[in-house]
């Protein structure tokens, strides 16, 4: 899954493709890169992150899902159910759900769901966040996102832990080390791991590496996922993921090298 954020505040890409333009552009670069899925975004979540005004987030992703569901499936990444709903019938069949507002709009429009764990809101959910047994507490929420989801009627629903939403370096860690844990539980998995901040703090650098430095991280983050048997990585730099996840799945005996568009969602 390539991350596509329209918007000027994102933490890693924010104003690089906020014209239509550059947007679909970039789109087309990592479907020829091989993404399997484009998740369009018009609201940043980096922490600290204030609301965007729907009409705005509207204005921004519309054009570019259009744009690009000719080419490869699209993802709606959003906080807000009439988003998701205009870039379903814009042409994604994928929702995006960071906070757990659209899982309705989903099951209308016939679309697939990511049910994503976050403690708190963007603005606020770096301020404290704490858990009793972040693993526990993590899992046993998404499985309740899932009952609801499949209550109503929904088939393809991924869980995606939220690594960074509302979680401590330790955190992340913790859910990163319990992965095989939950593929196992059996519902496809997503990760985001991409250019995020934990990945700078455990550098082994005296200072926190800034987003450009933080590559080497994403990507052996990203394999860690891929060989625990995660179903979808989330990833800024599709191309060199799109070679990794070629390599994990020589090794685990999948056919591989022949189809140039096999990419990072296994």
């Amino acid at each position: 899954m390539g991350v596509l954020n329209v918007t000027p505040d994102s933490f890693y890409d924010g104003g690089r493709y906020l014209a239509h333009e550059e947007a679909i552009a970039h789109g087309l670069e990592m479907v020829k890169d091989g993404a399997d899925i484009v998740d369009v975004g018009g609201e940043s979540s980096r922490p600290g992150a204030e609301p965007v005004p729907e009409q705005e987030e509207l204005r921004r992703v519309l054009p570019v899902v259009e744009a690009l569901s000719p080419h490869v499936r699209v993802s709606i990444d959003t906080m807000k159910p009439r988003v998701a709903e205009a870039a379903c019938r814009s042409g994604a069949s994928l929702v995006n759900d960071l906070a757990n507002t659209s899982t309705q709009v989903a099951a209308t429009m016939g679309a697939g769901l990511v049910v994503m764990h976050m403690q708190g809101t963007p603005k606020t959910m770096q301020d404290d966040p704490h858990y009793g047994d972040v693993v526990g507490e993590v899992f046993s929420e998404l499985d309740k996102r899932v009952k609801i989801a499949r209550h109503v009627g929904i088939k393809e629903v991924y869980v995606d832990p939220g690594i960074g939403f509302g979680k401590t370096l330790e955190h992340n860690l913790a859910l990163l080390r319990a992965l095989p844990e939950l593929v196992a539980a059996g519902e496809p998995v997503l990760v985001g791991t991409s250019r995020k901040s934990f990945i700078g703090r455990i550098s082994g650098s005296q200072d926190p590496l800034g987003p450009e430095d933080r590559f080497e991280g994403s990507l052996a983050t990203a394999v860690w996922a891929m060989a625990a048997g995660v179903s979808i990585v989330r990833v800024h730099d599709v191309k060199a993921t799109v070679a990794a996840a070629r390599l994990i799945g020589d090794r685990e005996g999948a056919p591989t090298g022949t189809d140039p568009q096999r990419s990072a969602s296994r």
